[in-house]
């Protein structure tokens, strides 16, 4: 057995990378020494919080799925919807969500997914009478189609709350539910009114409205009778919507000279009809590439922000970690993989990629955790979630 490493001489940031990385399991030692210093070191940079508000121990978040395990599932899944056209889906995607939420644990306790087949199965069914009821219209009748089609664009709020809500409600930690208040009024002006303006504006104001769907999705959000709060910056959300925007812009200034370039020697040589397949795959090359790169970008920018913005009452405060250019390489690498695999890749891509945000997530936890209880609301049903995605309108925090 190794000795037990000594961290006096580590930074607060060195000791919270160590312990993320460390394997628990195999060195419960140093996971414990790490989490001490840990807590030491927050009471000590935040001295004047109260006591209730001082970490009590730091946990790393764990995700334990392997891609063997959930092949055997995900391909059963599979076929078990073809045969059964469809009616499946909602056994399968049940037992998907079951498996990645109990295999994703903070502090020694695993989440657990409560939604039942039955209840996607019923959401599934309202949600595809729906939608065919306005492809028959929409064929019968174009102008009433478009009607209808303009209708359900502005419910879209209703159903993205529905969604989040039910999500929620079938969330559950250390035998707990998670649940969703936020209301439908806000809801119509951070989905619907908030984007509308941002077109009149030319979409200058494209960053404040993804700062407010975010805090809305957050702060509306709670765990028993505790609740979440954010405190996100609109300089940030600017800072790196912009950085994006240049890094989309450089790349396809680049790659489109190199492209037009190409094209005009092939076409000097009397190929017209390969400069025109050498400028069209170029430029679907350059937009695939420019969408991995500034999104991956994006992402992992906000995805820190939001974690260190964010605190659950005085239950746990939350870190990230997410390196740009691991994620832009995850990303791209996951689509190489399940394109070269027809598709066979991804099991290992789902796995991979919660592995990923498991080991760039950090949570620590207050002494508020043990105060937490379950705080009975309404039952939430599945049709607003299953309806979300059936008319590709999905709501995620990254």
């Amino acid at each position: 057995m190794d000795a037990p490493t000594q961290y006096e001489n580590y930074s607060f940031s060195e000791l919270k990378e160590a312990r993320r990385t460390i394997d628990a399991t195999r060195y419960p030692e140093r996971a414990a020494e790490l989490d001490k210093r840990i807590a030491a070191f927050s009471a000590l940079e935040n001295p004047t919080l109260p006591v209730e508000d001082k970490p009590v121990a730091g946990a790393a978040l764990t995700f334990h799925g392997k891609t063997g395990e959930y092949f055997s599932i995900w391909i059963v899944n599979l076929l078990l919807s073809i045969v059964t056209l469809g009616v499946f889906s909602a056994w399968a995607k049940v037992r998907t969500y079951r498996y990645f939420y109990g295999n994703t644990e903070i502090d020694g306790h695993r989440f657990t997914y409560l939604a039942t087949p039955l209840q996607i199965l019923k959401g599934r069914i309202l949600a595809v009478c729906l939608f065919a009821s306005y492809f028959i219209l929409s064929t019968i009748h174009p102008i009433a189609g478009l009607v209808v089609a303009v209708l359900l664009a502005g419910f879209t709020p209703v159903l993205v709350v529905l969604s989040y809500r039910f999500k929620l409600r079938m969330t559950a930690y250390r035998h707990v539910r998670f649940h969703f208040n936020g209301s439908i009024k806000q809801a119509f002006v951070v989905f619907l009114l908030l984007p509308i303006a941002s077109v009149f504006t030319l979409y200058t104001i494209l960053p404040i409205v993804f700062q407010k769907i975010d805090e809305y999705l957050i702060d509306g959000s709670g765990y028993g009778n505790r609740q979440f709060s954010s405190r996100l910056s609109t300089a940030e959300y600017y800072g790196t919507s912009l950085g994006a925007v240049g890094i989309a812009m450089g790349i396809f200034m680049v790659g489109g000279i190199a492209a037009t370039v190409a094209a005009v020697v092939v076409a000097s040589e009397g190929g017209e009809q390969a400069m025109v397949s050498i400028l069209t795959a170029g430029f679907l090359g350059l937009y695939g590439l420019a969408y991995i790169i500034a999104s991956g970008f994006y992402s992992a920018r906000i995805r820190n922000h939001i974690f260190a913005r964010t605190k659950l009452g005085n239950v746990a405060q939350f870190s990230s970690n997410v390196r740009v250019s691991s994620l832009i390489w995850l990303r791209f690498s996951n689509i190489l993989a399940i394109i070269c695999s027809l598709g066979f890749a991804i099991p290992w891509v789902l796995i991979r990629t919660a592995h990923f945000y498991a080991n760039a997530t950090y949570v620590e936890i207050l002494p508020g955790i043990d105060e937490v209880v379950a705080d009975d609301r309404n039952a939430a049903g599945a049709l607003g979630e299953e309806a979300v995605t059936l008319f590709d309108v999905d709501v995620a925090l990254g």
